[in-house]
């Protein structure tokens, strides 16, 4: 990877923490080795120009991506992301990790990226509808029910993924499958899904240091779907959320935010391209920037659910001073490389997004119906899984090395099946 991309950095980043990992399974057996090498290259990797109109008539121009990482379990699925840090290092690298987290449910997924470098912050509504057509133009010769399934991500929300599904039953004839929706419309677990997951393994994580989430002082990075979902399920485990952040800085309630204030918060997010900030006249309660460092902030549990490499080797050494117990993912790689190992030397609880993030695919599988209980049980059974995994090869409590194990061994079984593909 080195050799042939050095250019994308993230992606040689989360190659480079994968593979750390799996070394005692390349002691015990060689074979899988060369497996690990296959899966160094995506299967298929779609890269377009979408041209749209913006509100002043003017043609603009943004890159469209959707890696096709791995079908060796089922059809490709997986997240779609917008955002000016999109490029196709950043695209490969979740592509990658994809393929361990759809692994790990147990279902029959695959694993895709995808995206586009457009900003949905800055753009009004039509602007964003005009985008989001002219952008499924093009990804519709490739995705599609049995397929590919595109699901939430970054900058890209109901109303995104809505648009998509309009174009794309627009301009095809097939647009669903067993009765179920393409991009799973209708599905309202379907969108709280992501947060409800993480804050589930949270749960399992505290429950197996014989504690609960009751009580515990959040930290909350982020202020997007997921962030908003996650302390909304917090608050319904007993947990007090602290913070919200997103471009314009952080918001801070000293006693927490109740469900009320997540009320005015969802309706300020809801709003394209309206920042935290407007919160400030409505609470009479709320510290914005202040302390200036979120990590400042004395807590139980942080929860980054905003970019990549939010949380580095420095912020973890404030959280532990500060009697931080772990941080739990809500992001994607939302945790530096030396950010882990600290973690680790400080005898911090981590929750890896490999394994936190897996609950749009777990709900996507279990199907339209799917309940908020049924989510809880197979996070129950995934979590227990991947711990048993990680005792076995040496790395008791690893739950990143556990989750990565994991999820490669039930590609690479298939995989050694299909032969030189």
């Amino acid at each position: 990877a080195k050799r042939r991309d050095e250019h994308e950095v993230d992606f040689i980043d989360s190659a480079t923490s994968t593979l750390q990992c799996l070394s005692p399974i390349f002691d015990r057996n060689p074979r899988y080795a060369f497996v690990a090498k296959q899966l160094m290259e995506p299967e298929r990797f779609i890269q377009f120009r979408v041209a749209w109109i913006d509100d002043t008539g003017v043609v603009r121009m943004n890159r469209g991506y959707r890696i096709q990482y791995s079908s060796s379990l089922g059809p490709y699925e997986g997240s779609m992301h917008f955002g000016t840090h999109v490029n196709s290092g950043f695209v490969k690298s979740l592509g990658f990790d994809s393929v361990f987290s759809n692994a790990l449910t147990g279902f029959d997924i695959g694993a895709a990226v995808g995206g586009a470098d457009i900003n949905p912050f800055d753009k009004s509504e039509a602007e964003m509808q005009r985008f989001c057509q002219s952008y499924m133009t093009e990804l519709a010769k490739y995705v599609g029910p049995d397929i590919d399934s595109p699901t939430l991500g970054m900058g890209v929300g109901e109303k995104e993924l809505a648009y998509m599904f309009g174009q794309y039953k627009r301009i095809n004839i097939k647009c669903s499958s067993g009765g179920r929706p393409f991009l799973s419309g209708g599905n309202q677990t379907f969108y709280q899904a992501p947060g409800y997951g993480v804050v589930h393994y949270a749960n399992e994580m505290m429950q197996d240091k014989g504690d609960s989430l009751e009580g515990k002082r959040c930290l909350i990075i982020g202020a997007g779907k997921v962030a908003r979902s996650v302390a909304e399920k917090l608050l319904e485990y007993g947990a007090i959320p602290l913070t919200f952040s997103d471009a314009s800085g952080h918001v801070y309630e000293p006693d927490g935010i109740d469900v009320g204030k997540l009320k005015t918060i969802h309706k300020i997010k809801e709003e394209r391209g309206a920042l935290l900030g407007r919160y400030i006249i409505s609470s009479t309660t709320a510290q914005f920037n202040s302390p200036e460092s979120l990590t400042d902030i004395p807590c139980d549990l942080v929860f980054p659910c905003g970019a990549m490499k939010d949380i580095s080797e420095e912020d973890v050494s404030a959280l532990a001073d500060n009697g931080c117990m772990g941080v739990i993912e809500g992001g994607h790689s939302a945790v530096t490389r030396n950010g882990r190992k600290a973690l680790k030397k400080r005898g911090l609880m981590y929750g890896p997004h490999t394994l936190t993030l897996t609950g749009s695919a777990i709900v996507d599988a279990l199907g339209r119906d799917a309940t908020d209980e049924q989510l809880q049980a197979e996070v129950s059974r995934i979590y227990g899984h991947v711990k048993t995994t990680a005792q076995e090869f040496n790395a008791r409590g690893d739950l990143f090395a556990g989750a990565n194990i994991a999820g490669f061994l039930r590609v690479a079984n298939v995989m050694m099946t299909h032969g030189a593909v």
